[in-house]
């Protein structure tokens, strides 16, 4: 009985014993897994959940999380970027903005058709000395013409004699009124009338132009019916100004005309060597800006240019005018809205090859485009401004954009 006895405690104890070993070794096991867990925390979690243990924690994270959203860290302000399929790189997805048709666009010049496959709606080449026309495409289309407008400025300012040497100052109310373009002029630029006009017709700058304007006897009102009012002496009867600088659609006029202006400011050697100087440097503040011609042509060896000038807004096209020798003859040339950042370039040198190949032909190469779909009584809100001519007028056209001539 003794035994017997002996043997149940001994398995009652071996039992209790194996229950005692089973709930350590499960202890253990947790307890590793709690450490392995803490191990895989971050720093900066670790010491937050020291920080939240204390007294006052709380109060402290909410102060926190307040301040960390009023103050977004950079990576937060950085702009979403949409995931390309797979996992290659992400790009940056960029929506194209449509593209504005020009006036004359709009109205098919473009359509028609050409010996030289020109991209420009308008050309129009003539014989200086003889008013013979060596080509001809839609030049009585009467368009918005850009920075042209620029030649005409010019023209009134020198015709006015007023003293190139006199210092003038860039304003506020420059900046106001070429808003939407790019200028390197700042408020408070100090430079004489010769160096604005320079910058104007060289560089095509419109606050520069405007400057010119504004600072005519009588300001910006009788700067502009001068400028009306030499266009009708010229004869350019379908021509029509509204502001010195070419930025609004309203400054129209048809490549016949244009060729009157050519004619009449290479007549005057200052303009002729400013808008044909290839670079120019100008104190700004503290600093010397560079400008540089906007025509790249004058740097080309094969053309003889003695004046030119280029244009750009949406609703005018690629404008180009130049008084060119060619081919043993003065030659002045025009060609508006054509389309590409470069096509006025390409149809003046296409021009400059068929001049020296083929025989002077007096006949116009396309046919011209009736007058009447294109002409309509100009806006009553501008007449005041200078006589009345008939300017396309457009219900709906596309606004001007900054001129950026290239």
């Amino acid at each position: 009985m003794k035994k017997k006895l002996v043997w149940v405690r001994s398995w009652r104890s071996a039992l209790v014993l194996a229950l005692v070993l089973g709930a350590t070794t499960a202890a253990q096991a947790q307890s590793s897994s709690t450490a392995a867990g803490k191990k895989g925390k971050t720093t900066a979690t670790a010491k937050a959940e020291q920080a939240a243990a204390k007294p006052g924690a709380r109060a402290k994270a909410k102060a926190s999380n307040k301040a960390s959203n009023k103050a977004p860290s950079r990576s937060a302000k950085a702009p979403v970027r949409k995931a390309s399929a797979g996992n290659g790189p992400r790009k940056r997805v960029v929506q194209a903005e449509p593209v504005r048709a020009s006036f004359g666009h709009q109205f098919g010049l473009q359509k028609a058709e050409d010996a030289l496959d020109l991209k420009s709606s308008v050309a129009l080449v003539v014989d200086q000395d003889t008013n013979e026309v060596l080509f001809s495409k839609n030049p009585e289309a009467v368009l918005p013409i850009a920075s042209i407008t620029k030649l005409m400025t010019a023209l009134v300012v020198t015709e006015a004699a007023l003293p190139l040497d006199e210092m003038l100052v860039v304003t506020q109310d420059d900046v106001d009124a070429t808003v939407g373009s790019t200028s390197r002029l700042r408020v408070a630029t100090q430079l004489n009338r010769g160096e604005m006009l320079h910058l104007a017709l060289m560089a095509s700058e419109n606050r520069a132009a405007h400057v010119l304007g504004r600072t005519y006897p009588g300001g910006i009102r009788s700067f502009v019916a001068a400028m009306n009012a030499k266009a009708q002496l010229l004869g350019m009867s379908g021509t029509r100004f509204v502001e010195p600088t070419g930025l609004s659609s309203d400054n129209q006029s048809s490549a016949a005309d244009l060729t009157r202006l050519v004619r009449a400011a290479s007549a005057h050697p200052v303009i002729a060597d400013l808008s044909t100087s290839l670079e120019a440097s100008v104190p700004v503040g503290s600093r010397q800006v560079q400008f540089r011609n906007t025509n790249g042509l004058v740097r080309n060896p094969e053309w003889e240019i003695g004046l030119q000038k280029t244009g750009y807004i949406a609703a005018a096209g690629r404008c180009l005018v130049m008084q060119t020798q060619l081919a043993g003859r003065k030659l002045i040339m025009v060609l508006l809205d054509s389309a590409g950042r470069y096509s006025r370039m390409g149809d003046a040198e296409r021009i400059r090859k068929w001049l020296a190949s083929a025989p002077f032909v007096p006949a116009a190469v396309a046919a011209p485009l009736p007058a009447k779909p294109l002409l309509a009584p100009a806006p009553a809100e501008k007449t005041l401004l200078g006589p009345a001519v008939l300017p396309v007028s457009l219900p709906g056209a596309p606004a001007a954009l900054a001129d950026q001539p290239r």
